[in-house]
């Protein structure tokens, strides 16, 4: 959100899915909810090609891409971030990263966990407790099954491993739990065995 507002401090699923659903006529803030003030909306997000764009419709529309299309998209969060900060009524959705880096320029939204009924900040305590809900989201790392059999791909991964709260860290992404490491270096170690076999 644009720092000047100081209305929507927490937002449901309900509503952003009133704001960002296909076809939606929302443009102003008092549209939004009882209360809110008389300010034109205007909305700022990433391009169809990116995977925020897929995860976050996905997450709040009910199925990947399917969003309204009357906003300002950009595959620059850079964009998206001078959008937002330029505009009272701004708003936009992008990769935690991003407004880390612009906190002095924008206000985070709390969204209210469906299970709760709760406000959650995004922040890294609240993704690893898995309570900013729906909206935080894994990434992952693909490798063909066959290639695990190649040196290279298992010495990657491992590097991977062994370096994986630092990748994140340098990334400003969220890096695993112990456990989900854990997790991860077991799934890894059954996936040579077997293409081992194969």
């Amino acid at each position: 959100m644009n720092q000047q507002n100081t209305w929507a401090r927490c937002l449901t699923t309900a509503e952003l899915k009133k704001i960002w659903e296909p076809g939606s006529k929302v443009n102003n803030w008092k549209d939004v909810r009882a209360g809110f003030p008389d300010v034109p909306l205007k909305l700022f997000g990433p391009g169809t090609d990116s995977g925020t764009f897929d995860y976050f419709t996905e997450a709040i529309n009910g199925r990947a891409r399917a969003s309204r299309t009357d906003f300002q998209a950009s595959e620059d969060d850079n964009v998206l971030v001078q959008g937002v900060s330029g505009e009272r009524g701004g708003m936009a959705y992008f990769g935690f990263s991003y407004y880390t880096e612009n906190a002095s320029r924008l206000n985070a939204i709390q969204v209210t966990n469906p299970k709760t009924n709760q406000c959650v900040a995004p922040s890294k305590a609240s993704v690893f407790s898995n309570t900013y809900r729906p909206l935080a989201r894994p990434l992952f790392i693909y490798a063909k099954g066959s290639s695990f059999k190649r040196q290279e791909v298992q010495a990657f991964i491992d590097y991977i491993f062994d370096n994986e709260v630092a990748i994140a860290n340098r990334s400003d992404f969220i890096s695993l739990t112990p456990k989900q490491l854990k997790r991860a270096k077991t799934n890894f170690i059954l996936a040579v065995k077997a293409a081992n076999r194969n």
